[in-house]
């Protein structure tokens, strides 16, 4: 078995807990032979190699994530990784703390952009009524 098979088949599990089974199964079984090279780079790297190191907790990584993503102006991400931080256990309070920090270290345009993502996940998980 290669490390990137190794790391694949770490990182897959990781990645359907934190984001959600159907989420990732759909992903996968949508991606023709191109896209399945990017889906199998991110699980082995990102999932794998990344999450998969047991130094920090998954819900301090939801956190860097959000602050990251808010950082690269990345809403569609910043969703998908708000209802990964509720998988890993991540208060609503958390999130807009993080979210807050990021925009002073950010600006308020690319917070702005991650709130509003933010808020459209949490209200649809019922976060937030």
């Amino acid at each position: 078995m290669s490390e990137d098979s190794a790391l694949f088949d770490k990182g897959l599990p990781i990645r359907r807990e934190v984001l959600g089974a159907d989420y990732v199964d759909a992903s996968m079984a949508k991606a023709d032979d191109f896209m399945m090279s990017f889906q199998r780079a991110t699980t082995a790297i990102a999932w794998g190699w990344a999450w998969g190191d047991p130094t920090l907790d998954r819900k301090t990584r939801s956190l860097i994530n959000l602050a990251m993503l808010t950082a690269l102006n990345r809403a569609p991400e910043i969703k998908l990784h708000v209802k990964g931080a509720l998988n890993n256990g991540v208060t609503v309070e958390e999130i807009k703390a993080t979210l807050l920090h990021a925009t002073a270290y950010c600006g308020i345009p690319a917070g702005l952009d991650a709130f509003k993502a933010a808020h459209e996940v949490l209200v649809k998980e019922g976060a937030l009524k």
